[in-house]
């Protein structure tokens, strides 16, 4: 996937260096935007994978033919084979070349625009989380400083977290040498040791664009109290890390008694990774199972609803409503398991000691019972789920 920006179309000494190297004297084609015969569109495509594969033009071309080629069907994974460029490459050299694009749009400086026509586009790819015109304004910075990728990540910081503040400080009132300033103004201010609040002291006076920045700057060289400010709390993070806590939504055909019909109506699910997201349009019902072994098997599982003691072999005990997951994919008789099959146009569950003449519809994979928790709220208990 390609993290486009939301609007596409230590702080210091430059590297120049950007995958792909430096320009070659041919220019990568393009595809055209009038209606072609389907062979000038492979005989395109042809083009662009050569080009890429001979790194032609610049990396703002080759961007702009990954992205070309992403959206003609080709997956990154096809492209790297294809051409040499890796997946991860191919995310940067696109995100930076849309970056760089939007930044002419509002309008850069000359010094600006050599800086980057050609190589940096590992620091163009740190600006995709800044509006327009902060890209801009952020580029003419670094190209002034002679920032590196990893100064621009921590200058981008700076303003994006300047940006979130309810009114520009009135002492660091110009973005976005002061939005850095101020970063390490707030930062130096909370250090209790002297030689880190110098370090953070000496790169906001290199940012500071106004007096006022450099007087609040000047002022903690002398002033060595610590500031205690109130820290925001860490963002609540978790990582899913067994497939048996990914839960899987399952469509449900209904109660039984069913027709085949209904079945046969329940559409098949296509997720989306990386979080299993389930689009649909129209009426149904769904249900989350638990990511256990049989479910993550189950090509196309299907739930239905019924009372256990409709079930055949059905345990002893007191009937309760139980949730049947059958793959419908699975319709090859075997003696070790219970089918759903049709029984004169009705849905049935059944079990066969040798090859049913009756029509199979999935194999039962699963049989769930209502969950059954003794103290939910227990489960509530912030402690308790640290734990």
């Amino acid at each position: 996937m390609i993290d486009l920006p939301p609007d596409s179309p230590d702080l210091f000494p430059d590297d120049q260096s950007t995958p792909g190297g430096t320009d070659a004297p041919q220019s990568a084609p393009q595809l055209v935007s009038q209606p072609v015969s389907q062979s000038e569109a492979d005989q395109a495509i042809a083009a662009l994978l050569l080009s890429l594969r001979r790194k032609q033009g610049t990396w703002i071309d080759w961007g702009k033919a990954c992205l070309t080629l992403q959206k003609a069907g080709y997956s990154p994974q096809q492209i790297f084979e294809a051409t040499g460029f890796e997946p991860i490459q191919q995310n940067q050299i696109v995100v930076a070349a849309q970056v760089y694009l939007s930044m002419l749009k509002v309008g850069v400086s000359d010094a600006v625009r050599s800086r980057f026509e050609k190589t940096g586009s590992d620091t163009l790819y740190e600006f995709r989380v800044l509006g327009q015109g902060d890209r801009a304004a952020v580029a003419e910075l670094v190209v002034q400083k002679g920032i590196d990728s990893e100064g621009a990540r921590d200058v981008v910081r700076a303003v994006k977290e300047y940006s979130r503040l309810a009114a520009p400080p009135e002492q660091f009132p110009n973005a976005p040498g002061d939005a850095v300033a101020y970063y390490c103004w707030n930062v130096a201010r909370q250090q209790a040791d002297l030689q880190a609040r110098s370090r953070l002291i000496a790169q906001g006076l290199r940012f500071a664009s106004s007096d006022s920045a450099r007087q609040q700057l000047e002022r903690l060289l002398t002033d060595f109290g610590v500031a205690r400010v109130q820290q925001a709390p860490r963002l609540p993070f978790y990582r899913l890390e067994t497939e048996s806590e990914v839960p899987r939504v399952i469509p449900v055909a209904g109660r039984l008694p069913l027709s085949r019909a209904h079945l046969q109506a329940v559409p098949i699910l296509q997720e989306e990774e990386p979080f299993g997201i389930v689009k649909f349009s129209g009426t149904g019902a769904w249900v989350p199972v638990p990511g256990w072994q049989v479910i993550l098997a189950s090509e196309d599982p299907v739930a239905l609803m019924t009372d256990s003691d409709q079930l055949p072999n059905a345990p002893e005990g007191d009937a309760e409503v139980v949730l049947v997951i059958l793959d419908r994919a699975q319709r090859q008789w075997d003696e070790f398991s219970y089918f759903v099959v049709d029984q004169d146009g009705q849905l049935d569950i059944q079990w066969f000691d040798q090859p049913p003449a009756k029509l199979i519809l999935g194999r039962v994979v699963l049989i769930m019972r209502p969950k059954r928790v003794l103290d939910e709220g227990f489960n509530k208990e912030l402690w308790q789920l640290e734990e």
